[in-house]
C-alpha cells in the first residue's frame, strides 16, 4: 500500500517549526504501533484534564486511522491527534507541559500531509471552541453553529487540500 510505504518512510521526522520548537520525534503510523503513547496522551488530556468519560473518548475508529505522536527530547509522548478515513481530523491532544510549543502544530501539518498524499480533497474536524483560533492559523473556517459533544462546546470546521498551498 502506497500510504504504508509513505508512513514508513516518515516515521522519524524533526522537521524545523518557525512558530515553535521541533519535536525529537513525531511518528506517523497504525494504531498497533502507536496505540500505548496516543492512549497514554489522550487520557490524561481528555478524560483527566477535561473530565470525557472513558466510554466517550475511546471508539472503534482507532484502528482504521493515520495516527500521529509527538514525542519531547526526554522522549516523553506529548501530543497525538487521528485521521480518519473519510478525512476528519480528530482526537488533537496536547498534554500542558508541551502547550504553546508548536507541537500541537506539528502533528496537525502532519495530519493534512497524510491526508494530501492519501488524495483527500479536504480535511474536517470537530474543535474545541477555545481552540478555534488555533485551527484557523493553519487555514480551517468554522462552519454551522456551536454544538455540545462529551459536554463541550465544539464547532465544525473544514480545509479544502490543495497541494499548493502551504500549511499555516
Amino acid at each position: 500500500m502506497i500510504w504504508r510505504a509513505t508512513m514508513e518512510q516518515n516515521e522519524r521526522q524533526s522537521a524545523g517549526n518557525a512558530g515553535g520548537s521541533s519535536p525529537v520525534e513525531l511518528r506517523v503510523d497504525a494504531w498497533s504501533a502507536l496505540r500505548q503513547d496516543a492512549s497514554a496522551i489522550r487520557h490524561d488530556v481528555f478524560v483527566v484534564e477535561q473530565q470525557v468519560p472513558l466510554e466517550l473518548e475511546m471508539d472503534d475508529m482507532d484502528a482504521y486511522c493515520i495516527h500521529a505522536v509527538a514525542y519531547d527530547d526526554g522522549g516523553t509522548p506529548v501530543a497525538t491527534g487521528r485521521l480518519l478515513p473519510d478525512g476528519h481530523i480528530g482526537r488533537m491532544a496536547v498534554r500542558q507541559c508541551a502547550r504553546g510549543t508548536g507541537i500541537g502544530g506539528q502533528v496537525l501539518r502532519r495530519l493534512i500531509q497524510a491526508a494530501r498524499e492519501r488524495g483527500d480533497s479536504e480535511v474536517v474536524l470537530s474543535a474545541q471552541v477555545h481552540a478555534l483560533g488555533f485551527y484557523a492559523r493553519y487555514g480551517f473556517v468554522a462552519e454551522g453553529e456551536v454544538y455540545l459533544d462529551a459536554g463541550i462546546e465544539h464547532r465544525t470546521m473544514s480545509l479544502p487540500l490543495d497541494r499548493d498551498r502551504p500549511l499555516g
